[in-house]
């Protein structure tokens, strides 16, 4: 059996957003974790994001935002939800497990809602809700022995088995364990400062502190405007969390960058840097994300899961990329 390509580890951090750019629209979202009643038990995870315009001359308009809050099972199926702005169909969630169930839920049931920064939070909440228990590693001791133990006797589900599931885990990668579960033995974390920037503290929604507990975050940015007769886009993405020695650890982080042509929607380029992952294999991934390039974005939350599936992508850079679907939304807001 022939090794995966490993890569040196990704464990740099692009630090805080970049200054906002005249005429340039922005949004952020992010998603809070938090246990209150300890690991293993349903948690709460609140949702935020908020698109802000800056004019020619500097000044910032905030144009539209979105809200929510879920308490999620274990197992991670929505047990409450709300939603701000509120919606009428929003209890229809109640139920739904995260996941391709989630997203098929959310485009039958909010699907008129797309584009919206509310939208791309809800939409987030899959891939968050798979990623937020990592966070425990930093705080419990034994949390890797604890996680396998839980699949052992669980009486359903791939009993922790990820051969497949992305770029990261092919067959034969290092990021496994001879059963196929995760060996989190070779796991790398980086630790990270904030994502605001003290020179543009507008630059993000409000972002509650975290401290002295396990909490995750999985936060999103992507900054587009006009140049050179097409979209520039910058996106940046990170999970992650407090830890015990009072800073902040990730577990992932991506920078993409791309053009877009507006008239047609078409993405003309694609540059994604791995900045932290967890295993050598992670960044290949980024090598294979260009075959999006001569798509039409506004199709990304489908086209980039078939197009990137398995073993050919990255979960997470994916969801970088889906994001990018409300690109052209987000275009119409700009200034002429």
């Amino acid at each position: 059996m022939n090794a995966p390509q490993q890569f040196p580890f990704a464990c740099r951090s692009a630090g805080p957003a970049p200054l906002r750019r005249p005429g340039s629209i922005r949004r952020t979202t992010s998603i809070d974790s938090d246990w209150p009643d300890g690991f293993g038990e349903p948690w709460i995870m609140t949702g935020r994001a908020r698109d802000l315009l800056t004019s020619d001359t500097g000044e910032a308009v905030e144009l539209a935002g979105g809200e929510f809050r879920i308490r999620t099972s274990p197992a991670r199926e929505i047990l409450e939800i709300a939603v701000a702005p509120d919606h009428a169909r929003a209890q229809d969630m109640v139920g739904v497990r995260a996941g391709g169930a989630s997203r098929t839920g959310l485009a039958e049931t909010l699907g008129e809602l797309r584009g919206t920064p509310l939208f791309q939070v809800l939409d987030d909440f899959a891939g968050a809700s798979l990623v937020a228990g990592w966070i425990w590693s930093r705080w419990v001791p034994d949390w890797h022995a604890r996680m396998r133990a839980a699949r052992a006797q669980s009486p359903a589900g791939n009993k922790g088995r990820m051969v497949g599931i992305c770029t990261g885990f092919t067959e034969g990668a290092s990021s496994l364990a001879d059963d196929g579960t995760v060996d989190h033995g070779d796991q790398s974390a980086t630790e990270v400062g904030p994502l605001v920037n003290p020179d543009d503290p507008l630059g993000w929604h409000e972002l509650p502190e975290q401290a002295g507990r396990p909490l995750a975050r999985r936060a999103r940015r992507i900054d587009v405007w006009r140049a050179e007769g097409v979209l520039k886009v910058d996106a940046g993405f990170q999970d992650s969390g407090p830890n015990p020695q009072g800073t902040r650890t990730a577990i992932h982080e991506y920078r993409v960058y791309a053009e877009v042509d507006e008239a047609s929607g078409t993405l003309l380029a694609l540059q994604a840097l791995p900045l932290i992952l967890p295993f050598r294999e992670c960044p290949g991934a980024s090598m294979k994300a260009s075959r999006m390039v001569g798509q039409n974005v506004g199709e990304f939350r489908q086209a980039v899961l078939d197009t990137l599936a398995g073993t050919v992508g990255c979960t997470h850079l994916n969801d970088v990329l889906r994001a990018l679907a409300d690109v052209p939304a987000l275009a119409r807001s700009l200034p002429d």
